[in-house]
């Protein structure tokens, strides 16, 4: 690869993972601001925490919206409009009048942040195939990690020297240069001759693919119980083991950073191992990880008993989600938007459903959050095992050269071979 070359893909690379930042950078940014968002609006801290739901809400149904679309009308249109909504609707955050406008405004906030994730994920499959596809998501998974850790910092610090409502100027600022950087140095990766095939018949055929169901629903799974991690462990490390809040960040960036060390392994090692046996260590050690917490929980074992389950059960994900998303994707190249709405959909949609009950025991029961994350993981193994099965003599669902649209060469000579018979 040549230098220009090089320094393209790297450029694609940068702008993709801005735009999957993205999302947790909108949900988190400004949680050090919600007090004096509170007090500011008059609100509740109940319909102050509806801020959040609304823009989880929105990342989750706009990628519904944004996939097809893009598969329908290419990838650049539909996430250059996302992007301008997401703008609009950032700026507007700074100036809501009341907390009821802001969460409408939130909910429209999320939706345009979702164009950014699903389809950045479509331009991945649209550009790479096999291996090289799993090594990328490996690396959006890094900023996936990162983002959440980072975001309430960045916020803090904005705080220093503005309101709560500069935090959301700041993402709309963000979202204007996105929107820029997109227009000028994102290409169209669609193929002109891909086929449009109607938006049921689409959803349809994907969801009637069991292989594909079953990786999409494991990743949602153990997304979910990470989800339960960050609801219900504030609580559980704080209220009921004494953490003050530096120890409690502390564990949760030493967790992160697990999660992210443990993406930079599946990208170096997709190549040789496959990304199927990835995903599957990536489940054996959730599941492992969760179960040691619910063990902790259940024997009131030590501290470091429980932390050590949720490093390992954290640290997991990072080989769950690039290799799921590969694996999902893999034999739907020709409507990978769409695929990859309903895989970004299902973690969204899973988390806001499951992760609250980790606190449904209240602030000083750990057992609600051991309970999900031990059997969510052990019910995404379980899934995958019983809908998903390798192809005889395949590591991964697409191991074999392929070129954009998606086909396996060997298949092709073969094809050209029995025309040349015939």
């Amino acid at each position: 690869m040549s230098n220009d070359a090089a320094g393209r893909q790297t450029r694609f690379i940068v702008l993709l993972a801005a735009l999957v930042a993205l999302g947790p950078l909108s949900v988190d940014g400004y949680l050090p601001g919600l007090p004096d968002l509170a007090g500011d609006l008059r609100a509740g801290a109940a319909a102050t925490q509806l801020t959040i739901t609304a823009c989880l809400a929105g990342l989750a149904i706009g990628q519904l919206i944004a996939g097809p679309l893009s598969d329908a009308y290419g990838r650049r249109r539909p996430l250059l409009a996302g992007l301008a909504l997401y703008t609009i609707a950032s700026a507007l955050c700074a100036v809501a009048p009341d907390i009821r406008t802001l969460v409408g405004l939130r909910l429209v906030q999320g939706i345009g942040g979702a164009f950014g994730i699903v389809i950045a994920n479509a331009m991945v499959r649209d550009r790479t195939s096999g291996t090289r596809t799993a090594r990328l998501f490996s690396a959006l998974t890094l900023i996936t990690g990162l983002a959440p850790v980072f975001a309430p910092v960045l916020g803090g610090q904005l705080l220093r020297v503005t309101a709560w409502p500069g935090i959301f100027v700041s993402l709309a600022v963000l979202g204007a240069v996105m929107l820029a950087a997109s227009a000028a140095g994102l290409p169209e990766t669609r193929s002109a001759s891909a086929s449009r095939r109607p938006l049921p018949a689409v959803f349809g055929q994907l969801l009637g693919d069991r292989v594909f169901t079953g990786y999409v629903l494991a990743n949602g799974l153990v997304f979910a119980a990470m989800f339960a991690y960050i609801s219900g462990s504030p609580f559980v490390l704080q209220e009921i083991h004494g953490l003050s809040p530096q120890q409690y960040s502390a564990v949760f960036a030493v967790n992160a950073a697990g999660l992210i060390a443990a993406a930079r392994t599946s990208g170096r090692l997709v190549a040789r191992a496959g990304a199927r046996l990835l995903l599957l260590a990536g489940l054996l050690g959730a599941t492992a990880g969760g179960t040691t917490v619910l063990g902790a929980v259940l024997t009131r074992a030590p501290l470091p008993v429980l932390l050590i389950g949720l490093f390992v059960l954290v640290s997991s994900v990072g080989l769950v989600m690039p290799n799921a998303a590969a694996q999902a994707l893999a034999d739907h190249g020709g409507h990978a938007g769409s695929a990859a709405a309903l895989l970004g959909f299902s973690q969204f949609m899973f988390g806001a459903a499951l992760a609250p009950l980790a606190g449904a025991g209240g602030a000083t029961d750990a057992l609600p959050m051991g309970i999900i994350v031990a059997v969510l993981p052990a019910l995404a193994l379980l899934t995958l095992g019983a809908l998903t099965r390798p192809k005889p003599g395949e590591r991964t669902r697409g191991p074999a050269p392929q070129g954009p649209a998606g086909r396996r060469r060997p298949r092709r000579r073969i094809d050209r071979r029995r025309a040349d018979i015939q």
